[in-house]
């Protein structure tokens, strides 16, 4: 068998099993917390009795040993069937999620390349200057971004921006009268909904990799081709961008590989707070309803996301460092 063959098999095996493990540990985690879809739906409810919780166990199938339930789950779930909700509307949880997908996607993604646009920069440029005062500056900045939780600053940006200015509106993904609106319109209505959502999901990043960007780029510029290239009196810029950056960016993509399953977990306080309809939202209603196939289908497309991130992460290694791609082809 080619060895770039049983690379392959041997990740995906590798993949496969620890997907087993997260969905293993998931579903015996929400099953072990207080609670359960039947107690909410019968503990408000003074006529239901306890027959007709044995029922409702019944219907869901939570009258079953544990392990008898995640198998049909997952035996479910290989058929990319996500099972019905417990809770409101009982509709399937995939449609749900397909629902809510864009948007939180839609913003993470923006947020990212926000977040590396602006950092990227700010990292080399403090690198460059250490210690100097743009160094000094930045490096406040970040104690700031580390300091300050997002869901403060969300509060105070929605008292500043919304209540005590009003240029802003306060929650949600479009207004009342959105339907009435022009083309220009619905598109500014909906961009002004998401300037303050964007804001603090970008603002929670910076301070992080810009610190990792900084780190990465002081250790690759005290290397010693680098002092060879700018003793040789290439451009600055060539030294900077062509040889140092590539090199500096391998830390980065690390760090951006583990950020990806942050798409659905980090959403959960922002779109909670702006009631923004998107995964977050969603599976916090999940949760609050002790809602498992709603559950598990969030941490399912969580878990493959950071199975994803990883080798998106590995893949963009070869990318940025032609060594590893040289070391994969000799083996």
């Amino acid at each position: 068998m080619p060895e770039l063959a049983r690379r392959i098999i041997t990740k995906a095996l590798w993949i496969c099993a620890i997907f087993i493990g997260i969905t293993v540990i998931s579903f015996t985690v929400i099953h072990l917390a207080p609670g359960s879809p039947t107690d909410l739906q019968t503990t408000m409810n003074p006529e239901a009795s306890s027959d007709a919780r044995a029922r409702f166990e019944a219907l869901y199938g939570l009258d079953k040993p544990l392990h008898v339930q995640y198998v049909s789950w997952l035996s479910r779930l290989a058929h990319l069937d996500f099972g019905r909700s417990m809770s409101g509307d009982h509709r399937p949880v995939w449609d749900k999620i397909v629902e809510r997908l864009p948007l939180t996607f839609g913003m993470n993604i923006a947020s990212l390349i926000l977040t590396l646009a602006i950092t990227i920069p700010i990292g080399i440029a403090s690198a460059y200057w250490q210690g100097r005062w743009f160094d000094r500056a930045s490096t406040v900045f970040v104690f700031i971004g580390f300091a300050m939780p997002g869901f403060w600053l969300a509060l105070l940006l929605m008292y500043g921006f919304c209540i005590h200015w009003p240029l802003l509106p306060i929650s949600g993904l479009t207004s009342l009268n959105f339907n009435q609106l022009s083309f220009t319109g619905k598109l500014w209505d909906l961009t002004s909904h998401l300037i303050l959502p964007l804001f603090v999901y970008t603002f929670g990043s910076l301070a992080g990799m810009s610190r990792f960007m900084r780190t990465s780029m002081l250790e690759v510029l005290r290397q010693d081709y680098i002092l060879t290239a700018r003793a040789k009196g290439l451009p600055l810029g060539t030294v900077i961008f062509k040889h140092a950056l590539r090199n500096a960016l391998l830390p980065v993509i690390t760090i951006l590989g583990l950020s990806i399953p942050a798409l659905i977990g980090g959403s959960v306080i922002i779109e909670s707070i702006f009631a923004l309809p998107g995964l977050g939202q969603l599976f916090y209603q999940g949760v609050m309803a002790r809602d498992y196939p709603l559950i598990m289908g969030n941490l399912v497309l969580g878990a493959m996301l950071t199975l994803a991130g990883n080798l998106l992460a590995d893949l963009a290694y070869g990318l940025a460092d032609p060594r590893i791609r040289a070391g994969r082809n000799s083996q």
